[in-house]
């Protein structure tokens, strides 16, 4: 008599069981593999080509009108020049939005003044130039005892801010936007009697920038 040997359910489920189960884990590894070479990737990316902010330094800038027309309202006119460097070999950047004023102890003294864009390639650098005023600008009550102050020292300081939004380009890859904020000191000699000309730095000074 011949014996017939079954398995149990049992038995073939707890078999299927490991089998998922090898499934699974070869799964989880050959995921968990390749994410981690892609984040090992996109690292090591960005430590060759993670771009330095574009740097910007003060060429010129002359004051030809600073004036209260009345107590409190203020007429200027500055013009501006600036160069912009992009200090990267293998990055670009695209100026999208550029937006210049004037200010002197903290208050602004002309209307914002939009730039066009621009794009700007590996290491080139770009001559900006600007013409700034503001008429019948309110100021703070204390504006003209701070110039007279200035005058008596003979030292006046303006503040050359650059606002606006840049992105990088890396190849074809273009990143999205990124705000930027440029501050330019320009120290001007106004001695205690006005000169017949402009007031005018030309220290071509180093400016901090934010990105």
């Amino acid at each position: 008599m011949s014996q017939v040997l079954t398995k149990s359910p049992k038995h073939c489920s707890a078999k299927q069981g490991l089998i998922l189960d090898k499934r699974y884990k070869k799964l989880f590894f050959a995921l968990s593999t390749f994410f981690t070479t892609l984040l090992a990737l996109v690292f090591l990316l960005w430590l060759i080509l993670h771009p330095s902010k574009p740097q910007f330094s003060l060429e010129e800038a002359d004051i030809y009108q600073l004036s209260l027309s009345a107590p409190h309202l203020l007429n200027s006119s500055v013009q501006l020049t600036l160069l912009s460097k992009n200090p990267n070999k293998k990055v670009g950047i695209y100026y999208d939005q550029i937006q210049v004023y004037a200010a002197y102890k903290g208050q602004q003294i002309t209307v914002d003044t939009s730039l066009p864009p621009y794009y700007q390639g590996h290491e080139d650098t770009n001559l900006l130039t600007a013409s700034l005023v503001g008429t019948g600008l309110p100021v703070a009550p204390s504006f003209g005892y701070q110039v007279g102050r200035d005058q008596a020292v003979g030292k006046l300081v303006l503040n050359l801010k650059v606002n606006g939004r840049l992105r990088w380009k890396i190849g074809t890859w273009v990143s999205g936007p990124y705000r930027f904020n440029v501050n330019c000191v320009a120290v001007m000699d106004f001695g205690p009697t006005l000169p017949t000309g402009p007031l005018t730095s030309k220290q071509g000074t180093q400016c901090s920038t934010t990105v």
